[in-house]
């Protein structure tokens, strides 16, 4: 991530089916991608487009002209489970999501999105129903997203809290990950073991 995740205001795309899993975000096929900004074609691609590259009709929900723009996707619940790739939230960010609503993520999913500028976010049944329920009255209606203070705020003035692993939430805010985070440590690091030598000297010596 090049810039720290900031609060932001948002439209929704609902996305009630449940069990959405990782081939299905993103297809096999599409792994040896490197690019990570290269992946928004990819995203939803067997529901979006047909083998000749065509775009379905009717589009699918995020190829809705009304949904463009849009950072918060809404979902069922179990949402990316199934194989471990990482692809899924690269071609979410990629598309220009920044935040998806559940009841529940699978694990790996929950903690690659996390390394990836994708803020995933449990609320509760009756919070997830009321959602849906709020996009289908008013389909543009809006949600804040602050992360700093974990809360969604919704069109009526209500907070819904939500809650975030603190070192995730720290590294989202940072733009980074545990590589990043490490590297910004360098120089505590280079000092510590300049004052803390080796006990056991551990370079090969040939006989």
């Amino acid at each position: 991530m090049a810039e720290g995740f900031r609060s932001f205001t948002s439209k929704l795309i609902p996305l009630p089916a449940e069990n959405v899993d990782t081939d299905q975000i993103v297809p096999a096929r599409y792994l040896k991608v490197t690019d990570k900004e290269g992946l928004a074609e990819a995203l939803f691609r067997d529901y979006r487009f047909n083998e000749d590259g065509a775009k379905k009709d009717p589009p699918f929900i995020i190829d809705r002209p009304e949904n463009a723009g849009r950072k918060v996707l809404l979902v069922g619940d179990n949402f990316g489970t199934g194989s471990s790739r990482e692809h899924a939230p690269w071609a979410l960010r990629s598309w220009g999501i920044q935040a998806v609503l559940s009841t529940s993520f699978a694990d790996i999913f929950n903690n690659n999105a996390l390394k990836n500028g994708v803020l995933p976010i449990v609320v509760d049944p009756a919070t997830h129903t009321a959602l849906f329920e709020l996009v289908a009255a008013d389909p543009d209606a809006e949600i804040r997203v602050d992360l700093a203070e974990q809360g969604l705020l919704l069109p009526d003035g209500t907070t819904i809290d939500f809650d975030i692993d603190p070192f995730s939430k720290m590294m989202l805010l940072a733009g980074t990950d545990e590589i990043g985070y490490v590297l910004a440590k360098d120089a505590a690091i280079t000092a510590w073991e300049a004052a803390h030598p080796a006990r056991v000297d551990t370079r090969f010596a040939a006989a």
